[in-house]
């Protein structure tokens, strides 16, 4: 019999990825759908012969325990949240209450579906649970590179509803005995990211820049540093965890910093321009409370899941900028041929 996994965030960036690497492993694959009108759906699209899918909505916990129940997955993968940082000032407690109480649902569900009631090991036919943690937790950093013992200081609201969502896990795991992980992923893109996500904003003004759409770009703060890694690769770092003999949780990045202003230059000398003459500074896209400096130490993932990333920051943004080459060809192929039909 193969495995079977249920996805919540299927229709996200993470999600199909997962998707896509699950489907390779021979896995059955559900997703979590809330709604049949899912405006990100269409990432998925290619997959859908090869997908399940049943309803659900991280803020309703009976929706959850019902999916929980008519998939009986054997791995449960919780990426579904609010991912943008900045949204999270705006929407505070829209965002806590997914990124966190969602969090906490999906435990209940599991817990109750599985009929766990109290402390046990983890033992072998249980659900595995992977908590999609982040580097936002880990804030104000008290030190750099950050690993699984580096204490938290987040930043913003999102990051405390992930640093919620992280602790609660590993309640589960210690009070009821859940094969419960957290994977505190650093800054991950690719293609499919949200236009909304900086590295993908550049990508997208570089390449509308190039082919004269766009004049210039605005951004906040350049000096930002990240530890930038591909979408594709991450994905496979989550698979593993679960596949563990004990459940722990595991910091997965590059181990290598670049800033905002090395993403930008990157993206337009790929396409032969100078980012200084397109590149402005606009102060309201900087956060309130800005985390400086973020790098990953994956030397626990490295040695315990034999997980390495494949594909490095240069090679990423170039990926990028080529994919929305293609895409704004496309539409700008697809817009002369519907003026072309008015004539």
């Amino acid at each position: 019999m193969s495995k079977r996994a249920l996805i919540t965030g299927i229709t996200g960036q993470d999600g199909s990825y997962l998707a896509e690497h699950l489907l390779a492993q021979g896995y059955q694959v559900w997703g979590l759908i809330r709604g049949q009108a899912n405006p990100r759906k269409s990432r998925v699209s290619r997959l859908v012969s090869e997908l399940s899918f049943v309803d659900g909505d991280l803020m309703d916990q009976a929706s959850l325990v019902s999916a929980v129940d008519k998939v009986q997955p054997d791995e449960i993968y919780n990426l579904g949240a609010i991912s943008f940082v900045p949204m999270s000032w705006q929407q505070a407690e829209l965002v806590t209450e997914i990124n966190g109480m969602g969090v906490l649902r999906m435990l209940e569900a599991i817990r109750m579906v599985s009929g766990l009631n109290g402390s046990r090991g983890a033992g072998s036919g249980q659900m595995r649970f992977y908590q999609a943690s982040s580097s936002e937790m880990f804030g104000k950093v008290a030190e750099t590179p950050q690993c699984e013992t580096t204490i938290f200081r987040p930043r913003s609201p999102y990051g405390v509803a992930k640093t919620y969502g992280h602790f609660i896990t590993r309640n589960y795991r210690e009070s009821f005995g859940m094969y419960a992980v957290s994977g505190m992923l650093f800054n991950h893109e690719s293609p499919r990211r949200g236009a909304e996500f900086v590295t993908r904003k550049i990508s997208l003004a570089v390449a509308r820049i190039k082919l004269g759409y766009q004049d210039k770009l605005s951004l906040g703060n350049l000096d930002a540093v990240r530890d930038w890694g591909f979408a594709g690769d991450y994905v496979r770092a989550m698979h593993l965890m679960l596949q563990q003999d004990e459940p722990g949780d595991y910091v997965i990045g590059t181990g290598e910093m670049h800033s905002v202003r090395d993403a930008v230059r990157i993206a337009f000398e790929h396409v032969g321009l100078n980012w200084e003459d397109y590149v402005s500074i606009d102060p309201s896209l900087v956060r309130p409370a800005e985390v400086e400096i973020l790098c990953a130490d994956a030397e626990r993932a490295r040695n315990q899941l034999g997980w390495e990333p494949s594909v490095d920051f240069p090679e990423l943004m170039r990926m990028m900028v080529d994919s929305d080459l293609r895409q704004a060809s496309r539409e700008r192929e697809y817009g002369d041929l519907l003026l072309a039909a008015s004539w």
